[in-house]
């Protein structure tokens, strides 16, 4: 794939979870690459792995750095590598909250339990305790809270009887294996998935007032308006006609800004088969980078242009109080 993914990898010793990601990338159809592994631990066990494989590291010890100041650096090795995803592998120390902010969104981490139980150390110590059925692992967004983000990934291991910490960890251990790739293939292929797409506008798209969801031709449609009256002022356009996009149909002033858009960013904006002539432009989504606070402002004004005009003036109102 062209448009591979560009990943980094953070840990602190062994790096078995790297490992498993490093070799699930190159599997054939692998949506990511590793592009660096980076370690607080000069000597981590998985800094040599990925030299020998050919992948760029960075380390440098965080003895006799304030908390910040290390971030600040492991911050500057991964911004050069430029990573799409930072994929935490045993990554054995608390982040700062400047370091998670500036990787919202794009810090993942995988925890030995299955969240929100267990949140924080000794993890196996305390399902056995519990006396629970089953342990596990978790793949989750990373957020200044421990433990707390998102949960983009579950695998349940059963706990037999006479299992120790040990013995329990080294079965997760193998579940995490399977997890992580899996999980992180998804993640960052996730602007491919049309399903997860129609979920974003989903939800940016019902923030607005009078909004219902209507099919146009078959394809996912918002309009506004009553049930019999709607007008539509987006619809999800599925690689229709040939094209590779998935792309969001959007009502446009005219020709004039629609040429102009298209001519100067054709990466972003383009001309939809059949739709194009009727005043829609459409909008890529299907990027990795695509900006969802322009979408949702492109969102807001198709929508006061099709509007009837006493929700828009309530708008117009509501803005100017």
């Amino acid at each position: 794939m062209a448009d591979k993914a560009r990943v980094a990898v953070v840990i602190s010793g062994e790096g078995s979870n790297m490992a498993a990601l490093l070799y699930a990338s190159r599997l054939d159809g692998s949506p990511f690459e590793i592009v660096l592994v980076a370690s607080n631990n000069p000597e981590a066990p998985g800094l040599a792995l990925a030299e020998a494989e050919g992948v760029p590291t960075w380390a440098r010890s965080h003895s006799g750095l304030a908390r910040a100041d290390f971030d600040q650096l492991l911050h500057d090795a991964l911004a050069a590598a430029r990573p799409d995803a930072v994929a935490l592998a045993g990554y054995m120390r608390l982040l700062t909250p400047d370091f998670v902010a500036r990787w919202a969104g794009r810090l993942l981490n995988i925890h030995p339990s299955l969240l929100p139980l267990y949140p924080g150390l000794d993890t196996h110590a305390r399902a056995l305790e519990a006396g629970d059925a089953q342990a596990g692992c978790t793949v989750h967004l990373v957020t200044e809270e421990v433990d707390s983000g998102e949960i983009l990934g579950q695998v349940a291991v059963a706990i037999r009887p006479g299992d120790t910490p040990e013995t329990l960890a080294s079965r997760v251990r193998l579940a995490e294996h399977q997890l992580y790739p899996a999980t992180l293939r998804a993640y960052v292929a996730r602007h491919q998935d049309a399903d997860w797409i129609e979920a974003q506008i989903d939800a940016l798209a019902a923030a607005l007032p009078a909004v219902i969801r209507k099919s146009n031709h078959g394809s996912p449609g918002w309009a506004v308006g009553s049930e019999k009256t709607a007008k539509h002022f987006a619809i999800l356009a599925d690689r229709h006609h040939g094209s590779d996009a998935i792309g969001l149909l959007l009502r446009a002033s005219g020709p004039d800004e629609m040429t102009g858009l298209i001519e100067a960013h054709p990466e972003l904006y383009y001309w939809p088969k059949y739709y194009g002539a009727s005043g829609w432009l459409g909008l890529r989504l299907n990027r990795p980078d695509t900006d969802w606070d322009a979408v949702r402002g492109w969102l807001e004004r198709s929508w006061q242009s099709s509007a009837p005009a006493r929700l828009t003036r309530l708008i117009r109102a509501a803005e100017e109080f």
